[in-house]
């Protein structure tokens, strides 16, 4: 049986042969009975959020996250992104640490990384469902086979992208990514844990912004503390 989410048909082009397949199925089941029993974030209309948020045609920049956040009103469907209102989780206080660094960009009232997404950087995690409470709860279960196909799809139909691999997790997605074509930038992950072996002073915005400009196409506004005009 073939299951289609509610997808940017871009996205759906893109990962139709995914949703016919076994594991799909099998993904699917496991969701069912995990929220008969348990309370799952994000909200099953964010779930596909990352995709939603930047159609399949306008990725520039793909940022790659673990899994989502497992605490309530946390989880939006975009990796590292919290809704407006909602506490700051400590990586992403590390990634506004470097981007202040980096580009003296203001540090901002809303961790939400709106703003990013509708210029065409995808907000990616490998897993894209998390029980409440319980990191990484929801790995091993087929996401991770489905986001790889998302990955190797923008790896093999466009060109110059510019992947950002925070932390070994991150890095070891590299084997996907054709980097005759695209572009890598590796460091730690912003985590309070590693975030001062090597996320920090990493440059990967103003980097990001040259590789872009380098190929004539317009940079990223980082800057979260005004709104994109």
């Amino acid at each position: 049986m073939e299951i289609k989410p509610q997808l940017e048909p871009g996205w759906l082009e893109a990962l139709q042969e995914e949703f016919r397949k076994t594991y799909f199925a099998q993904l699917k089941q496991f969701l069912v009975e995990e929220k008969r029993q348990h309370l799952v974030f994000p909200p099953g209309k964010l779930i596909f959020n990352a995709f939603n948020s930047t159609p399949f045609q306008n990725v520039k920049v793909v940022i790659l996250g673990q899994d989502p956040y497992h605490e309530p009103g946390q989880a939006e469907g975009l990796c590292f992104s919290v809704p407006d209102g909602c506490p700051f989780p400590p990586s992403l206080v590390n990634i506004l640490k470097e981007l202040q660094a980096d580009l003296g960009c203001p540090f901002p009232r809303s961790g939400h990384l709106e703003k990013w997404t509708r210029q065409g950087v995808l907000l990616l995690n490998a897993t894209l469902t998390v029980q409440a409470h319980r990191a990484g709860s929801h790995q091993g279960k087929g996401w991770e086979t489905f986001t790889d196909a998302a990955i190797q799809a923008l790896s093999s139909q466009k060109s110059g992208l510019v992947f950002l691999l925070w932390g070994n997790f991150a890095q070891a997605k590299s084997r996907l990514i054709d980097t005759g074509k695209h572009h890598i930038l590796r460091a730690a992950h912003p985590s309070p844990l590693s975030a001062y072996r090597g996320f920090f002073g990493c440059r990967h915005f103003s980097q990001t912004n040259q590789i872009l400009e380098s190929q004539g196409m317009a940079p990223i506004d980082w800057d979260l503390s005004t709104p994109l005009s």
